[in-house]
């Protein structure tokens, strides 16, 4: 049995509640190896959260009982800051007025209690000047010609500055004071309501940075991630201490290969390098491991999502405790939020991929299933710990993670493939969670609905080397039903959640149009550069209309954005900056190129008016 490493909840409370600055960085990692079998408990391993995030729940839950349910957004409450101690803030808090059965404090008494203890959400990130950025770098996307498309590219590119934040003095000094944690380094935020680092965004704003010459600003971001790891064992689904309890799609090693790519800086490899060995023993550890024996008796070790946590997400606690009272059982609870929360591991929250049945939120199962794309990220990750490793002339390291490699390639393809299909599926576990050593591999609990991410090993070497593979794979693609006047659906069913039609999604895009590129293939390479240009046009009509850059747009009308999910459509926007300056790297725009307009293309979305006028507030 594997052992698990977690950080010790009294030290992680600890760490927020005790003075402490980076004069102390790096922080020593206090982990206790704890032996953990959570596929035969009901509880499972949970991560403690702090005092200060406990509170600020509090606060969260009477704010919706005093101000309504319109234009709420729970993640507001989590995010402010203290101006006096902890203490000192719950008497007061404690100390309000209330009435009715539920307590309820007035409008007035809670507005005021808000202004005088709290900053607001977000002044604990400071605007920072990024030391590598330049109106228009040396170089800059050379192959764009077109004088309209590259006007507007430059504009992209300086989205960069209004991204970039670091972390403030307040924050290094009274750390106890913040949700926000005390990252080393500048950072790049997605925009809106996520004011803080993300982790599997930073690739693509990464790959959106190396196509802006900014090297520097990437490589302090990989700073804070390793940060992360060498603090809690593994990289945090955010940079606040309400994240603690689960990572996101595992993307670290993607991020420093491709600096390494354009820098070729040892140093940094032989920084990361350490980290991506931990953070892949994190990935590969009890809770996340499940065996899958095939139909020749061979075992398969494959991973998914398991989030450290059986308890409302603290972001979201209001909105998940109503979900949850459908449920009458503590233990059903308890499941219930960690399937959640590990559907917000995934990044994919939510999806109906998640769920036994589409139509009904609750029956999210997601440590249930075994997902393609995150065993796809985990054969990314020892494919580049390989070739990391022999930079910096590793051969053990380098030969241990090229088996890795090939181990769970043969396991993604005997678990996941369905060859009628042409797709990779994601695999339904029989016993859910699963208390025996292994199960048996059947057919039918591989779900048979078509989403995005059953092609994106198309994105990995391994697979789109294979000609006679990404053909097929490729025709399957084309008559899914995915690829749409804007870009490529997350799914077909239209449920009302965000990671589902319509809505598509940067980093989808990005991964598919990749690996049909890298495939070599004269026909494949001019599917993704379709699907390339209809994404960077429903981006730069969208941006016309409404000033902005968005989160996920509607693929089925250009320059539409996105909806569905629990929060607002959001604006900035991190990857979405990133992968339209990949794409035009890549790709280019020739000067005799329509770019379309906003007059003329796409469809005005109904809160595009709300958006423009809130922008100001967020870049």
């Amino acid at each position: 049995m594997n052992t698990f490493l977690v950080s010790d909840p009294s030290d992680m409370a600890q760490q927020n509640l005790n003075l402490f600055s980076l004069s102390l960085l790096p922080l020593a990692t206090m982990t206790l190896a704890t032996s953990l079998s959570p596929k035969c408990s009901v509880s499972g391993p949970v991560v403690a959260t702090t005092p200060l995030v406990t509170f600020l729940e509090r606060v969260q839950e009477n704010a919706l009982r005093t101000f309504g349910e319109e234009d709420f957004d729970p993640k507001l409450y989590v995010d402010l800051s203290l101006k006096f101690n902890l203490s000192k803030t719950q008497k007061a808090f404690d100390e309000l007025p209330r009435s009715g059965e539920n307590g309820t404090v007035s409008v007035e008494d809670l507005k005021v209690f808000i202004a005088t203890y709290f900053d607001d959400a977000g002044d604990d990130l400071v605007y920072y000047d990024p030391v590598d950025f330049v109106p228009e770098p040396e170089g800059f996307l050379p192959k764009v010609k077109n004088p309209e498309v590259r006007s507007w590219a430059l504009e992209v590119h300086a989205l960069w500055k209004n991204l970039s934040r670091k972390v403030s003095d307040g924050v290094l000094e009274h750390p106890e004071l913040h949700t926000l944690l005390p990252l080393p380094e500048p950072v790049v935020v997605p925009g809106s309501r996520f004011r803080e680092v993300y982790y599997w965004d930073s690739y693509w704003v990464i790959r959106g940075l190396l196509a802006s010459k900014m090297y520097e600003t990437a490589k302090a971001i990989v700073a804070n991630l390793i940060f992360l790891v060498d603090t809690y064992g593994y990289v945090l689904n955010g940079a606040r201490a309400y994240y603690t309890n689960r990572s996101q799609p595992p993307l670290l090693s993607a991020m420093v290969y491709e600096i390494n790519n354009r820098t070729f800086d040892v140093e940094l490899v032989r920084k990361a390098l350490p980290a991506l060995l931990e953070e892949h023993a994190f990935w590969n550890s009890e809770i996340h491991k499940v065996t899958i024996q095939d139909a020749q008796g061979f075992n398969n070790n494959l991973s998914r999502y398991y989030a450290i946590w059986n308890k409302p997400r603290p972001e979201s606690s209001t909105i998940d405790k109503e979900s949850a009272s459908k449920f009458f059982g503590n233990s059903e609870k308890q499941q219930f939020y960690r399937d959640v929360a590990s559907a917000a591991e995934s990044g994919w929250d939510f999806s109906t991929r998640w769920m036994r049945n589409t139509s009904e939120f609750t029956t999210l199962s997601t440590t249930s299933i075994l997902p393609v794309d995150l065993n796809v990220y985990i054969l990314k990750m020892e494919l580049d710990i390989a070739f990391l490793a022999k930079v910096l002339g590793n051969k053990s390291t380098m030969e241990s993670f090229l088996e890795a490699a090939e181990a769970r390639k043969n396991a993604i393809n005997s678990v996941f493939w369905d060859a009628e299909k042409g797709q990779w599926l994601d695999y339904r576990l029989t016993n859910g969670t699963i208390c025996k050593e292994s199960e048996t591999w059947q057919a039918c609990n591989q779900n048979q609905n078509t989403y995005a991410s059953n092609f994106i090993p198309l994105w990995i070497d391994l697979f789109h080397s294979d000609a006679a593979l990404v053909e097929n794979v490729m025709r399957s693609f084309q008559s899914s039903g995915l690829v749409h006047a804007a870009g490529i659906a997350t799914s077909l069913i239209n449920s009302g959640q965000q990671w589902d039609f319509p809505n598509g999604w940067a980093p989808l895009q990005h991964m598919i149009v990749e690996g049909l590129l890298r495939s070599g293939l004269k026909e494949a390479r001019s599917l993704a550069e379709d699907i390339a240009v209809r994404w960077i046009k429903t981006n730069y009509i969208g941006y016309k209309k409404t000033g902005a850059m968005h989160e996920k747009y509607d693929v089925r009308k250009c320059g539409a954005f996105g909806g569905g999910g629990e929060y607002i459509p959001q604006t900035g926007f991190g990857w979405s900056n990133g992968v339209v300056l990949t794409f035009l790297e890549e790709f280019g725009w020739p000067e005799d190129r329509s770019i379309g307009n906003s007059n003329s293309d796409g469809h005005r979305n109904a809160h595009s008016t709300a958006v423009v006028s809130l922008e100001h507030l967020f870049l």
